[in-house]
């Protein structure tokens, strides 16, 4: 008995060991897994609670009577600051929109929680409604709480997140912030029974399975979680990065998947899962933006706030997540509709919504929004990020909250990406019939030159395609737009040395001249070849004669120009006193020619540009930040002398077109166009607002086109847009200035029979003495 049963008990405990042994191995493996996946889990919750997204904002927006403004333009603001459409607006952050009114409760700003209309003249009967038309048109009335107002202003808009590295593009919203619907739609499509199973879904698993294995379907079915999707997308990035490398799927990384989803369940709420998957999940690219969670879609794919998509938006959303770059609407509108209905009975056959809403939402045209991307402002937000850094570095980099408020005025910032779409759509169009296969980019900045407070600024043609930002960073030659310069110069130094026979009534002999150079005589032409004879220094301006601009830095003296222009602080490199300085041959930025415009605008007071007014909550010290700082360039007589001949530009001269296409307000301005006519420029502006733009290719090649032919039609759409309803501004006549009647072709005082009298800006002192022979006996 003993034998037979020493054998036996031997063989248990051998069995048991080898049992033992493997259940052991794999507890340990289990519990290394748990404890490293358990780590890395709170590690990267805790760090995605806490961590800070620095933001950036655009100044409060604003209405006033007289803009003019589409209420469907209204409407996109106000999906920007993430209001709310309801039927009845009540709450702070809600609206509603009427025929020709909106109603508004704003959440920040003087007027929070009170009721803010706009209102629109009603169009005669038959007409379109603002709404449903894309036409501008002014509002009449502003009103809060039924008392009419001059201006009202709501909350701060979200421009964006400061740029990062990876590129990526997120606006993360609690859960309970995002659209009942939305959530559901996603659970319909993706995971149904995300309530009920630990992380893996058992049923699902099995369902796939028996799929895969009758080939029913063209592509293999898959079962993954939605927590197995959040572990594989935000904790297994490594994993991921080495699977897609080689090619091929790999079992272990698929049982690591379902292991840490088993852990993440353990470890946060069901609630924290689908917030941060709704927050994290990727939905395709934009441009080159990787877009990530489900706020930035509603944005990207339809201009609007996460809180207003439809039920069939929010389908349409939910269906892009197996597949972006299939079912994207901007990759194939068909196919991303087929997708959306797919989504939308889901939901039905989860209960989530009814028949009747089924019906309603199979219906609903699938519109989605054309280059959103480029709406939020994105060379601005470089070039707040770059001075950000500049100012304060490694600010970005802070644990705590960080909310950059900048100088952006949204309104305008749209504005001026519409304007330079339409004109490059238009230089697009002559160059074709050119038979030029060539794609130009060109550049906006428009500023307060009071300030230097930048309020627009756009840095190329489309940022999904480039980003590098022309506004800051493409140095080109200015041509013609340094001349007003020439004329401070010579002004400024005739006033220094007590002369009084040099003003803009001052003649100049404009013909075909050679200046003697080291390196060989130099015969500059004036464009087309075109010649006047004796002109007045302000007509000379006003049709951009480059003879006569040479002549007067010759009578000043070219170190004299240089010198003015050091003053500016501008420009890599010191001017050398040439002939050819009067022509701009150097280069500068779009931003440095408008903050050196500015000195005009402001009577001799160079204003630095800057795109910073608050962070985090406080206001930027005055010592180390964009606090408007002024640096004297010239005395505002001598100043307002060239600021009231470039009126002349707009009014008569090379920028007449602008006049012509039915912009009104007074202004000053400067065309501009190089040497072969490689870069156009137009500079303009009232007492209140600047604007530079620039066209031309990347390449530096010959453009073709002149800057009345290409910049300046683009100035003139943005203006005309920027200052729609509001007053019309003169430029102040300063002390020291006297206005006198002369003969705009003598230069000389008026007499009854001069056909051509203009009231001309002298230095009080200067003003000529002689009456005009020409017309005497007229």
């Amino acid at each position: 008995m003993k034998t037979s049963w020493l054998p036996r008990r031997r063989s248990t405990r051998l069995l048991a060991a080898l049992v033992a042994l493997p259940v052991f191995f794999l507890s340990g493996v289990c519990g290394y897994y748990y404890g490293r996946f358990a780590n890395l889990i709170d590690e990267r919750l805790h760090g995605e609670r806490i961590r800070v997204i620095p933001r950036v904002y655009g100044r409060p927006l604003a209405f006033r009577p007289g803009q003019t403004l589409a209420s469907a333009e209204v409407v996109q603001r106000l999906n920007d600051l993430g209001y709310t459409s309801r039927d009845t607006a009540r709450e702070p952050g809600e609206f509603t929109v009427g025929s020709d009114v909106i109603v508004i409760v704003p959440r920040g700003g003087a007027n929070a929680g009170r009721r803010v209309e706009l209102e629109w003249a009603r169009q005669p009967q038959g007409a379109s409604s603002p709404n449903a038309s894309p036409r501008l048109r002014a509002i009449a009335r502003v009103a809060v709480d039924d008392q009419a107002v001059t201006d009202v202003a709501l909350d701060p808009p979200l421009l964006s997140a400061l740029a990062n590295p990876a590129r990526e593009r997120r606006r993360r919203m609690p859960l309970a912030a995002i659209p009942g619907h939305v959530q559901q739609a996603v659970l319909a499509i993706e995971d149904r029974r995300f309530y009920s199973h630990p992380g893996i879904d058992p049923i699902r698993m099995v369902g796939a399975l028996v799929t895969n294995l009758r080939g029913s379907r063209s592509y293999l079915v898959g079962a993954s979680t939605i927590t197995q999707q959040l572990a594989r997308n935000f904790f297994l990035t490594e994993e991921m990065a080495v699977e897609q490398q080689s090619g091929r799927r790999s079992i272990r990384r698929k049982l690591l998947e379902q292991f840490m989803a088993v852990v993440l369940e353990t470890k946060a709420t069901k609630e924290e899962i689908l917030e941060l998957y709704l927050n994290e999940v990727y939905l395709g690219n934009r441009g080159s933006f990787a877009l990530h969670g489900v706020a930035v879609a509603a944005r990207t794919f339809f201009a609007k706030d996460l809180t207003n998509l439809t039920v069939a938006e929010g389908a349409l959303i939910a269906g892009i997540i197996q597949s972006p770059g299939n079912h994207s609407p901007f990759a194939d509108l068909a196919r991303a509709r087929e997708r959306r209905d797919v989504v939308l009975r889901a939901m039905a056959a989860a209960g989530y919504i009814t028949s009747a809403v089924l019906e309603t939402s199979l219906k609903e045209p699938l519109l989605v929004a054309a280059r959103a991307l480029d709406f939020e402002a994105p060379y601005f937000v470089d070039y707040v990020a770059d001075e950000l850094e500049l100012l304060h570095p490694g600010i970005a980099q802070s644990t705590t909250a960080l909310e950059v408020h900048t100088t952006l005025d949204l309104n305008l910032q749209r504005a001026a990406q519409d304007a330079v779409r339409a004109g490059l759509a238009d230089i697009d169009a002559v160059l074709a019939r050119r038979k030029r296969a060539v794609r130009p980019q060109a550049a906006l900045v428009a500023l307060d030159p009071r300030t230097g407070e930048v309020l627009a600024l756009v840095g190329g043609r489309s940022y999904s395609q480039s980003q590098f930002n022309r506004a800051t960073g493409a140095r080109r030659q200015p041509g013609s737009v340094f001349k007003p310069f020439v004329y401070l110069a010579a002004f400024d130094k005739a006033a220094a040395d007590g002369r009084t026979d040099v003003t803009p009534a001052s003649l100049v002999l404009d013909e075909p001249t050679t200046w003697a150079a080291s390196e060989g005589d130099w015969a500059p032409s004036n464009y087309d070849d075109e010649y006047d004879g004796m002109i007045t220094l302000r007509r000379a301006l006003a049709l951009s004669r480059n003879i006569a601009a040479i002549k007067v830095a010759e009578q000043a003296g070219f170190d004299t120009v240089a010198a003015l222009w050091k003053r500016t602080g501008l420009g890599k490199t010191p001017l050398r006193a040439y002939p050819s300085i009067a022509l701009g041959v150097f280069e500068l930025t779009p931003l440095e020619v408008a903050e050196a415009f500015t000195s005009f605008a402001t009577l001799g007071r160079q204003m630095r540009p800057h795109s910073i007014t608050r962070i985090a909550g406080g206001t930027i010290p005055l010592a180390s930040s964009a606090a408007p700082v002024a640096k004297v360039v010239a005395s505002p007589a001598v100043t307002y002398l060239v600021t009231n001949m470039m009126r002349s530009v707009i009014n008569e001269g090379t920028a007449a077109s602008a006049r012509a296409a039915g912009f009104a307000p007074d202004a000053a301005g400067k065309t501009g166009t190089t040497n072969d006519l490689r870069d156009a420029w137009f500079v303009g502006f009232t007492p209140e607002l600047l604007a530079v733009v620039w066209v031309g290719l990347d390449d530096n090649q010959v453009l073709g086109l002149t800057g009345a032919q290409s910049a300046l039609p683009i100035w003139t759409a943005f203006m005309k847009r920027a200052l729609a309803g509001r007053p019309n501004l003169p430029f102040q006549v300063p002390p020291g200035v006297s206005l006198v009647d002369i003969d705009r072709d003598t230069g000389l005082l008026a007499l009854p029979a001069c056909p051509r009298v203009a009231a001309e800006a002298f230095l009080t002192g200067t003003e000529p003495a002689t009456w005009c022979q020409l017309h005497h006996f007229q």
